[in-house]
């Protein structure tokens, strides 16, 4: 038998899937987007970018900005019964109400 792969993008074929209207280049704007600390963002990943990308446990969480580092923002997350501090990159955020 063969070994199952367990790579970092591993079981995310229909979890990263775009729909078929929002596939192409994304905005300007989603990459201008500025977020202050106390923030609270929603962890929407973009496929198409690579770079910044979080692991996909955290897709659909919510979390709040804590920082800043270089382009990406420091968001603190809930998952799994503890919190994490994660860096992610604005192309996968989404900002959401204070």
């Amino acid at each position: 038998m063969v070994k199952r792969s367990k790579g970092y993008r591993s079981r995310t074929r229909a979890l990263f899937r775009k729909d078929r209207r929002k596939r192409g280049k994304i905005g300007i704007g989603k990459l201008l987007q500025a977020y202050s600390v106390g923030d609270k963002v929603c962890i929407e990943i973009d496929p198409s970018i690579h770079k910044g990308m979080p692991h996909r446990r955290f897709y659909g969480k919510i979390g709040v900005i804590a920082g800043r580092r270089g382009r990406s923002y420091i968001v603190n997350v809930s998952a799994g019964g503890r919190s994490a501090m994660i860096l992610v990159r604005p192309e996968h955020l989404e900002g959401r109400g204070r």
